[in-house]
Parts: C-alpha cells; sequence; structure tokens
C-alpha cells in the first residue's frame, strides 16, 4: 500500500501552486484568508492562455495533489469553456482563470485585505 504525505492548508497551497507552475501557469498567486474568510483558508489564483492550457492546469494539479499527496478535491466546478475552473479542498481552493475572467472578476482586488503568501516559480528567470 502506498504511503502518502498528507498535506492541508499552506502546504497544500503551495504544492497546488507549484504544480500549476509545472504547466507553466501564469501570475500565480498564494492568498491567505485566514481570519477573514469562512470560505476557505487559502486561494491559489492562477491564469492560463486558453482552453487547453486551463484544462492542462487543472488536471496537473487534481492529479499530481492525489498521487503526491493523497489529496482529492471535495469538488471540481466549470469547464474551460466558462474560463474559469476551481478545485476545492474545503481549506484551499484553487482558481485557474483566463487572463479575460481573471480580469473581470478581479479576485485579489476582492480579497484585497488577504495576505500573499511567498512563492517562488521554479520558471522564473
Amino acid at each position: 500500500m502506498e504511503k502518502h504525505n498528507f498535506i492541508k492548508g499552506k502546504e497544500l497551497a503551495l504544492a497546488a501552486a507549484r504544480f500549476a507552475d509545472d504547466k507553466k501557469a501564469e501570475a500565480i498567486v498564494v492568498l491567505d484568508l485566514r481570519g477573514i474568510s469562512s470560505v476557505a483558508d487559502f486561494f491559489v489564483i492562477c491564469t492560463g492562455s486558453s482552453s487547453p492550457h486551463l484544462k492542462a492546469i487543472y488536471r496537473e494539479v487534481g492529479e499530481k495533489l492525489a498521487a503526491d499527496h493523497g489529496v482529492v478535491a471535495r469538488g471540481r466546478d466549470g469547464n474551460p469553456e466558462s474560463q474559469w475552473l476551481v478545485l476545492d479542498y474545503v481549506d484551499v481552493i484553487v482558481h485557474v482563470l483566463h487572463h479575460d475572467q481573471r480580469d473581470n472578476y478581479a479576485l485579489e482586488d476582492l480579497w484585497s485585505d488577504a495576505k500573499q503568501v511567498r512563492f517562488d516559480s521554479l520558471h522564473e528567470v
């Protein structure tokens, strides 16, 4: 039987961000919502450039968190055509948005009281 390193909270958010980064997600932001939201403790927000790119990011995050950490999303919502896909891990919600939807919904502005968690992309130059 496989043993998994079960993670949650900040560790889970950062792992999701890294997996999104592996698929070249853009403008990855991790927001710490503890103390200001009952929805979740962390949001991971990232951008994809096309429907196939959104789908690839969404799939990578979901599959890698399950395979590497034994963590399965409680809920999944959206489709590539909606340009906004969501993975709900209870204390962490991952938002994968197209540029247009990210600009339109401006989640970082909506949650401007949240602290940003430092995330260093492995792909940054």
